[in-house]
């Protein structure tokens, strides 16, 4: 009987993260039609023939000369699709244009990247375990780094909801990768803690979270910090699922961001 409870809860937990992506949209900064406008639609395709849709942001008067960070974002459930749109779309839209917004832009001229997940996601149905689209992820930021020039001390990622756990989990799968990382609203494994100990990460949570349990933040929190990690927590007493909101009026996060380094 409880084990047939806890993985009835696990299913209810992902199926609510998945929804999650759509809330707001109507108080983004920009419509979609103004961030499709910036964000080039492209698709990676690698030798196995696989393909990964993604948006990429570059920065104004890009020179090839200079080094530029690079920021993934990993969205939402509610992005999940094969248009190239959602993924910057509705709450998704929070982030992108945090960061690819003008004041972001002239302080910290940066690429932005936001690949689209198929409906498999990010992570498996146990949040925790990196699918394998995930990997296609970090395949297409090394074929980025061979296209422009990307400051590979300086790459960072950030999600929300199911790609807060996507932070993650992309961390402790490839932790030479960021520099830092962003995660909103997710978890991360403990058996993997040691991964997650030597790239700082702000992680981000409503205490009232109806749809991922504050819990997932809060353990994987106090076990980076027990295993000596730089991680920095902040929660939000009177909020619940949805903070995008609140996380991008945060006049520290950007600053403290990119300032990391590899």
């Amino acid at each position: 009987m409880n084990s047939k409870f806890s993985e009835m809860k696990v299913v209810s937990v992902f199926f609510l993260i998945l929804l999650s992506g759509f809330a707001f949209s109507s108080q983004q900064l920009r419509t979609i039609e103004q961030r499709e406008k910036i964000l080039a639609p492209k698709v990676f395709k690698n030798s196995r023939g696989e393909t990964l849709l993604y948006r990429l942001f570059i920065p104004l008067h890009y020179d090839q000369k200079k080094k530029y960070p690079l920021v993934l974002y990993l969205h939402g459930g509610g992005g999940r699709g094969n248009d190239n749109r959602k993924q910057i779309d509705g709450g998704n839209g929070y982030l992108v244009d945090f960061f690819t917004g003008d004041e972001t832009q002239v302080h910290n001229p940066s690429f932005i990247v936001a690949p689209q997940s198929t409906m498999e996601g990010w992570i498996g149905e146990d949040l925790i375990t990196p699918t394998r689209h995930l990997q296609l992820v970090y395949e297409m930021i090394s074929e980025l780094r061979r296209t422009y020039n990307i400051d590979e001390a300086r790459v960072y990622v950030a999600g929300q909801s199911m790609g807060g756990f996507g932070a993650f989990a992309i961390i402790s799968e490839y932790p030479r990768t960021f520099a830092a990382g962003v995660a909103l609203c997710g978890g991360g494994d403990r058996s993997k803690v040691s991964l997650l100990t030597n790239t700082p990460i702000w992680v981000f949570h409503g205490a009232k979270d109806e749809s991922v349990s504050v819990e997932r933040s809060r353990t994987i929190v106090a076990s980076i910090k027990n295993a000596g990690g730089k991680v920095r927590y902040t929660e939000y007493a009177d909020t619940g699922h949805i903070i995008w909101p609140r996380v991008v009026e945060e006049t520290e996060l950007l600053p403290w961001l990119f300032a990391q380094r590899k």
